[in-house]
């Protein structure tokens, strides 16, 4: 599989890991290994370097010698977003932020005007921006316009496990916006869905509740990951298009035919062509 950039960064792995809700940091470590993630992300709200229990947390994150994407998780406004934006860019010297902006408890929906406008304040203060948004393709170009060329559009609310809500409107923003960097996250629950996502033409996939949650962690990153390979090839290599009636794919031309015996004639003729080439 190809290898793709972020930011002018190469990386190999197309697939993303959020970091929290797993049963142990043993679990997350071998997790991020086997599944040859190169991204995680991390939320400042729930884990910071300054606190002393998480040191343990931060010492296991540099060990695995990933990239690490910090996040504004549970942030309502656009001005609480850019403040812990900031506030991460210090702490973990990096100018990624993964921006999210919730505007509804319910779904966890992100909210289109506050994260259009954080998001614009925070490219011109020089970050690059991955915004979580919905897949409405109104907003996306929204967001492109505030100078993000990386989105991460949901496939489902987060932690639904429910996959691509709207496969069409994703399939239509790739189309759309062939320069920008989409990157599929939340809502996935199982190896298939993001293989569709990439199917459609995504660049990547971010997930966590369904890894963190799965009975073997582990290995369900590594299906994950195959799926999100596998999805990539199959989008590169091009996917044959729907068809409404079958298509043989034996050629007619050249097949014995079986007809009537007839006095001095062979039951089994053949036609005239003998292949197809």
């Amino acid at each position: 599989m190809t290898h793709w950039t972020l930011d002018h960064q190469p990386f190999e792995s197309r697939l993303l890991l959020g970091t929290a809700q797993y049963p142990s940091p043993e679990a997350l470590r071998q997790t991020i290994a086997l599944s040859g993630c190169q991204i995680v992300t991390v939320s400042l709200r729930r884990q910071s370097p300054q606190d002393k229990g998480g040191s343990a947390f931060w010492d296991l994150i540099r060990s695995t010698g990933v990239t690490i994407l910090p996040n504004t998780a549970n942030c309502r406004t656009a001005q609480e977003a850019i403040t812990t934006a900031e506030l991460a860019r210090d702490l973990f010297g990096t100018h990624w932020i993964k921006l999210e902006v919730i505007g509804d408890e319910y779904n966890l929906q992100p909210d289109p005007f506050g994260l259009v406008e954080a998001a614009r304040r925070l490219t011109d203060e020089g970050f690059v921006v991955f915004p979580y948004c919905t897949d409405d393709l109104v907003v996306a170009q929204k967001l492109v316009d505030a100078g993000c060329r990386i989105l991460m559009p949901w496939g489902a609310p987060i932690g639904t496990g429910q996959g691509l809500q709207n496969p069409q409107a994703l399939k239509t923003m790739r189309h759309r916006l062939p320069d920008i960097t989409l990157i599929l996250d939340a809502g996935l629950g199982k190896p298939s869905q993001a293989a569709q996502a990439m199917e459609l033409g995504f660049d990547g996939v971010l997930l966590n509740t369904a890894v963190a949650l799965a009975q073997d962690p582990p290995t369900m990153a590594q299906g994950f990951a195959r799926a999100v390979e596998a999805g990539r090839l199959g989008y590169e290599a091009g996917l044959m298009p729907e068809r409404s009636i079958a298509v043989p794919s034996t050629p007619v031309l050249g097949t014995p035919i079986l007809c009537t015996p007839q006095p001095g004639i062979n039951m089994l003729t053949a036609s005239m062509t003998a292949s197809i080439t």
